[in-house]
C-alpha cells in the first residue's frame, strides 16, 4: 500500500541554507527578474564576442600584411647589400691576411651603415664550412644576436647561391623581446675562399605599429560596450513599459483587486495586450460577483431556512416529548410510531444545528474561543460520553495516552466535538474491533489519531470524505443517524485553529483520522506527533473486497 500521508519529506533547510554564489551577485538576480536587462547583456556579450572575433581576424591580417610587405622589401634591400658587399671584394686587391680582415670589417661597417635606414641593426661574416681554404680570417660577429643564427638557416645558407632568410626573435639587452628577420648568403673573400654574410633587420616599429592599432581598436571597444548594453537597456525598458505595468495590474488583481486595469494608448501589440487584459479582468469581475450575490444568497436561504424550521420544529418537539413520556401508555403500534418519530426528531435537531453552522462558516462569522485544554482529558470525556454506544456494538475503545501533558489553545467545544464525530464514525464501522486513539504532543503542536480496524476506505472515498453530504455508502445501515456534514464541519473547525485533519484507509483494514493542532492560537502546525498510517496495520483483504467506509 502507498504511504499515504506520511511525512516522508525531509525538514526543510531554507532558512540555513547558504545563498549559492549567484544568489548573492546583484546582477544576476536582476538579469533573472528582468527581460531587458537579460537582453540587454546578451546584444552587449554578442557584440563583445563579434569585436573581440573582428579584432583577432584584422590582427591576424595586418600582421600578415605588414609582415610579408616587410620581409618582400628586406630581401630586395638584402640582395642589394649582397652584391654591393660582392662588387667590393671583387674589386680589392688584398692578398694579405690583415688586408683581408681590414677589408671585411669596412664592407661589414658600410653595409650596417647604409642598411640602417631599412631597419638592419647587426652585419655578422661567418666562415663557411664547405671553405677549404688555409687562408683564414677572424669571423665578425654581435654576441647579442649570434644566437638567433640557427643551423638550418646557415645549411640553407651553404646549399644556396641565394639569399636565404628566417624570421627570428630578436632579444635586447634590457630583456625586451621583438620580430625580426635574418637574411644571409655567401659571399667569396679574396683569397679567403667563401664566408656567410647574415644582415639582422628589427621589425620593431612595424610591431609597434601594430601594436598601437590594436590599442586603438581596444580603446574603441569599451565606449562600445559600456554604450551598447545601456542603449539597448534603456530601449527595451521603455517598451516593456506596458508589460511591467500588465503584470503590476496582474498581481494586484490576484490578490483581490477586481479594479484593477492597464491604461491603453496607440494601436500595437501592447495595446492590444492591454485592452485584452482590461477585457478579461472586465469579465472575471463580473462573474465573481455574480458567484459573490449567488452565494450570498444561498447562505442566507440555508440560514433563513434553518431558522425558520427552528419554530416549527419546537412546537413539533414539545409534542413529542410528551407523547414519548406517555408511550408506555400507547398500543404497541401507536408506540413505536412514538419512538421513530422521537428518533427523526432527534436527527432533524441535529440536521438544523449542522447546517446552521456550516452557514456561519460560509458567511465567515464563526469565532474562536481558545483557552488551554489538555486533549487527554477532552478525549477521555468524549469516550465516557459514548461509553453506552460502544458496549452495545461491542467495540472496546484503548485511548493511548502519554505521560506529559497534551495542552493547548484550543476552542474544546469545537474540537469536541470534532473528536466525538471521529470517535462515533470509528464506533459504526470498528466491526465490533478495537479502536485505538493516541495522543502525542512536540514542542509546537498536538495531535489525536483515531484509528478503527473495521471496513476502511477506498482511495476514492479517502478523495471526498471531507465533502458536504458525502456517504460512501448510503445503503448501509447507522445507529446514530446522520446528515452527512459531520466531517466538512470538522474541517472547519480544525481549519478555523489553524490545524490540519487527514484521513487514509484500506478496505478491510481499518480507518485512520489524525487531527493536528498547533498548541498556540496563530501559529501554523510545525510538526508532526503522529503518523497518519502504518504498515503494520496491514495491506487489506487478500481477497481483494473493498468496502467503503460511510463518512458523516
Amino acid at each position: 500500500m502507498p504511504e499515504q500521508g506520511r511525512d516522508t519529506a525531509p525538514e526543510s533547510d531554507a532558512a540555513t541554507r547558504q545563498p549559492r554564489w549567484h544568489e548573492r551577485l546583484w546582477l544576476w538576480q536582476k538579469a533573472r527578474s528582468s527581460l531587458s536587462v537579460r537582453i540587454a547583456l546578451s546584444l552587449c556579450a554578442s557584440a563583445l564576442a563579434l569585436l573581440i572575433i573582428f579584432a583577432l581576424i584584422t590582427s591576424e591580417q595586418l600582421t600578415d600584411s605588414v609582415f610579408d610587405n616587410r620581409k618582400d622589401a628586406i630581401l630586395e634591400d638584402a640582395g642589394v647589400r649582397f652584391a654591393s658587399a660582392q662588387s667590393m671584394f671583387d674589386q680589392s686587391t688584398a692578398s694579405s691576411p690583415d688586408q683581408v680582415q681590414e677589408l671585411a670589417r669596412r664592407m661589414v661597417a658600410n653595409v650596417r651603415g647604409s642598411a640602417a635606414g631599412a631597419g638592419a641593426v647587426s652585419v655578422m661574416v661567418l666562415r663557411s664550412p664547405s671553405s677549404d681554404t688555409n687562408f683564414r680570417i677572424n669571423e665578425i660577429i654581435n654576441v647579442d644576436y649570434l644566437t638567433t643564427i640557427t643551423d638550418p638557416l646557415r645549411d640553407a645558407v651553404v646549399e644556396s647561391t641565394s639569399g636565404q632568410w628566417q624570421s627570428v626573435a630578436l632579444h635586447d639587452r634590457d630583456g625586451s623581446e621583438q620580430p625580426g628577420i635574418i637574411v644571409g648568403s655567401q659571399v667569396n673573400l679574396p683569397r679567403a675562399g667563401l664566408y656567410e654574410m647574415y644582415i639582422i633587420y628589427s621589425l620593431k616599429q612595424e610591431q609597434n605599429i601594430i601594436t598601437m592599432v590594436m590599442r586603438s581598436l581596444g580603446w574603441a571597444v569599451i565606449p562600445i560596450a559600456i554604450v551598447l548594453p545601456l542603449a539597448v537597456f534603456l530601449i527595451l525598458y521603455h517598451l516593456m513599459g506596458p508589460v511591467r505595468i500588465t503584470s503590476s495590474a496582474a498581481s494586484r488583481l490576484a490578490e483581490g483587486d477586481l479594479h484593477a486595469r492597464v491604461p491603453v494608448t496607440g494601436v500595437d501589440e501592447m495595446a492590444r495586450l492591454g485592452q485584452a487584459f482590461n477585457n478579461m479582468a472586465d469579465s472575471l469581475q463580473h462573474r465573481i460577483t455574480e458567484y459573490d450575490e449567488l452565494s450570498k444568497l444561498q447562505q442566507r436561504f440555508v440560514s433563513d431556512v434553518s431558522h425558520e424550521l427552528r419554530t416549527p420544529l419546537t412546537t413539533i418537539r414539545m409534542a413529542e416529548v410528551m407523547i414519548w413520556k406517555d408511550r408506555d401508555n400507547l398500543s404497541p403500534s401507536t408506540k413505536r410510531s412514538a419512538e421513530l418519530l422521537h428518533e427523526q426528531v432527534e436527527r432533524f435537531d441535529s440536521m438544523l444545528a449542522d447546517l446552521l453552522e456550516i452557514s456561519r462558516y460560509d458567511a465567515r462569522s464563526a469565532l474562536l474561543d481558545a483557552e488551554s485544554t489538555d486533549l487527554r482529558a477532552l478525549a477521555a470525556k468524549v469516550v465516557n460520553d459514548h461509553s453506552e454506544l460502544a458496549e452495545r456494538l461491542n467495540v472496546p475503545i484503548i485511548i493511548h495516552n502519554p505521560e506529559n501533558r497534551c495542552d493547548a489553545e484550543i476552542d474544546s467545544r469545537r474540537v469536541e466535538r470534532v473528536v466525538r464525530n471521529l470517535v462515533v464514525n470509528a464506533i459504526e464501522h470498528a466491526e465490533r474491533r478495537a479502536v485505538d486513539i493516541d495522543i502525542a504532543a512536540t514542542d509546537t503542536d498536538v495531535a489525536l489519531r483515531v484509528h478503527d480496524h473495521g471496513v476502511g476506505m477506498s482511495e476514492e472515498t479517502v478523495s471526498h470524505v471531507f465533502d458536504r453530504f458525502f456517504r460512501a455508502d448510503p445503503a448501509r445501515t447507522r445507529t446514530t443517524g446522520g446528515t452527512g456534514l459531520g466531517l466538512a464541519i470538522a474541517r472547519e473547525d480544525i481549519n478555523l485553529h489553524g490545524g490540519t485533519i487527514e484521513a487514509w484507509g484500506v478496505p478491510g483494514a481499518g480507518s485512520s483520522f489524525v487531527i493536528t493542532l498547533p498548541r498556540k492560537v496563530g501559529t501554523a502546525v510545525a510538526s508532526r506527533p503522529l503518523e497518519l498510517w502504518k504498515d503494520e496495520w496491514g495491506e487489506g483483504r487478500e481477497d481483494g473486497s473493498s468496502e467503503g467506509g460511510e463518512a458523516e
